[in-house]
């Protein structure tokens, strides 16, 4: 039984293995144009929220070949191995930084993605990962038969995101991005190092030098220290993560029970969980609330244990003092004063589209578009005469081109059903 779990069985020899790892650390010729590469792909991966292109990135990536390399010089005591593992992976990461800033700063579209959030609030479940999958790592490579684990630890520590991350936060200036990608970034090599040096150490790979008993124990006192300074802020960051899911399973709770439940549709939903108070920012469909009754789903929160939150409802301000105005006026509206409303109504929509989600749509097909507006407009002229214009209103971060604008206005035409369109850049 004892022997199933023997790791020298099937182990490679030591100066294969080793020869290996030394040549995996080197940044130069095709190893540093397959890491500028692989950096690059990761960036459009997190730039178009694409999982599989960040997976191919990962899969590509060298940068495990330093990491790996410190380990087994920490392990083995060897310092010019150390000194040159630890060159590279810093020469590598300031690759990592500056291709992936290049990318983001030339990039016309900088909002940040799940792909790009998802990596910069690292916690204890990070360090796990981290430290578990260079273990299977660093037990593959010690192997005569390497398997298939390489591929799946590369996916698993996912050194290059954060990286690129890291790199997005410099380029758009988001250095709390940056530091939290930068964080998670450390947490990988630090911990796929330990596991390497853990590893080394129990397979008895032999020392290069004599290190006597007090300065291998300042080596182990410092691998404590590094230790200490990543797992204590994960296990807090992990506690603000677990806080943060029961607060949002109590909101959900909330808003299923007083909204969804009640035949009433929501339509944008915001949690902010990191403000002071916090906020719960919600739009309805076919549904206009007043201010009493906002105040009243205020003092529900406490009924589902929720403290220290605001609920904001997003709704058109005009509208709600309109409605007010004809609450206090409800008991004089007559018939004839309904069928006025109702022409005036009427009136309204001469002059306006349908524009549902129009926005959403317009960006997704030009991404640099900031605004729109749609309307029509009354034109008037010398002849005492007047007609009605279809005009739409555009902004944008760099301009459209005349192809562009024709492309945009062929397909509102479309979208709004109708023949004639002028188009105008505000």
């Amino acid at each position: 039984m004892i022997n199933i779990f023997n790791l020298h069985n099937g182990e490679e020899d030591k100066d294969k293995v080793l020869a290996t790892v030394k040549n995996n650390l080197s940044f130069s010729g095709p190893n540093l144009w397959i890491l500028a590469c692989a950096i690059l792909v990761a960036s459009v991966g997190l730039n178009v929220n694409s999982t599989a292109v960040v997976i191919g990135a990962m899969l590509i990536s060298p940068l495990m070949g330093p990491i790996v390399g410190a380990g087994f010089a920490l392990g083995m005591f060897d310092f010019v191995l150390l000194r040159k593992s630890l060159k590279n992976l810093l020469l590598s990461t300031i690759i990592g930084l500056l291709v992936s800033f290049i990318y983001f700063s030339l990039s016309p579209y900088k909002e940040a993605q799940s792909e790009i959030i998802s990596r910069t609030s690292p916690n204890i479940y990070d360090v796990l990962i981290a430290f578990f999958g260079g273990l299977v790592g660093v037990i593959a490579v010690t192997r005569v038969e390497k398997g298939n684990p390489i591929p799946g630890v590369a996916i698993a520590t996912a050194l290059m995101p954060p990286l690129c991350t890291a790199g997005y936060g410099l380029a758009t200036g988001k250095f709390a991005y940056f530091g939290g990608a930068m964080f998670l970034y450390t947490i990988n090599c630090v911990f796929i190092c330990i596991a390497t040096y853990g590893i080394v150490k129990f397979l008895k790979y032999p020392a290069v030098e004599f290190v006597d008993k007090k300065k291998s124990n300042q080596i182990r006192n410092w691998i404590s220290i590094i230790v200490a300074l990543m797992v204590i802020p994960s296990i807090f960051f992990a506690y603000r993560f677990i806080s943060e899911q029961n607060y949002k399973a109590k909101v959900d709770n909330f808003l299923a029970a007083e909204f969804e439940n009640n035949g009433n549709t929501i339509i944008y939903k915001k949690t902010t969980y990191s403000s002071n108070p916090k906020k719960i920012e919600l739009a309805l469909l076919n549904r206009r609330i007043s201010a009493e009754q906002i105040k009243e789903m205020n003092s529900k929160l406490k009924k589902y244990n929720i403290e220290n939150t605001l609920i904001i409802i997003r709704q058109d301000s005009a509208f709600l003092a309109n409605a007010n105005k004809k609450n206090a006026e409800m008991n004089e509206i007559t018939d004839n004063s309904a069928k006025a409303i109702a022409a005036l109504n009427n009136q309204i929509s001469k002059y306006s589209f349908k524009t549902d989600n129009i926005f959403p749509e317009a960006r997704s097909i030009f991404p640099e578009l900031t605004s729109l507006s749609v309307a029509k407009q009354e034109i008037f002229d010398a002849s005492d005469s007047t007609r009605i214009i279809p005009v739409a209103f555009y902004q944008s971060e760099t301009g459209l081109t005349d192809g562009e604008e024709a492309t945009l206005r062929n397909w509102l035409k479309v979208k709004l059903k109708i023949d004639t369109l002028e188009v105008y850049q505000r």
